[in-house]
């Protein structure tokens, strides 16, 4: 499936999607997972529910981003990790605040989607950074 394709056999009214990566003091950094979201929204349909929080340093926060989320109409809010392992913060940090988040919120349960780690669009992704980095691109893009 091409990215400007929509996968709509993930949408439904009630499903939302939080992408969380740590946070950073650099403005940059941040932005960059606000991109993503949008891509991930774009590629998921008008219709579907897509935040992005922080875990840390910056907001949004994941609090901030899972009410949002319900606000929306999220009964299930799917987190998904933009980080690469499943290290501590991935396997007990992020679980132990999402779940603070959610008991704010009666009714709306969530579920913990695994980290980048070595999906194959990843290694396909290294890949191309890598070819593109041999022929000078400065295309990030790509």
């Amino acid at each position: 499936m091409g990215d400007s394709q929509t996968d709509t056999s993930y949408v439904t009214d009630s499903h939302a999607v939080l992408i969380v990566d740590h946070g950073s003091r650099r403005a940059q950094a941040n932005a960059l997972l606000d991109e993503v979201a949008s891509l991930v929204k774009r590629r998921l349909g008008a219709r579907s529910i897509v935040e992005a929080a922080h875990m840390d340093i910056a907001e949004p926060t994941i609090a901030q981003g899972f009410a949002r989320c319900v606000e929306q109409g999220a009964a299930t809010v799917v987190v998904h990790p933009f980080m690469l392992s499943p290290g501590r913060h991935v396997s007990e940090d992020l679980p132990r605040l999402v779940a603070r988040s959610a008991a704010a919120h009666e009714g709306v349960s969530f579920v913990m989607a695994a980290p980048l780690g070595s999906h194959p669009g990843v290694i396909v992704a290294v890949v191309e950074r890598c070819q593109a980095a041999l022929r000078g691109s400065e295309d990030n893009d790509s």
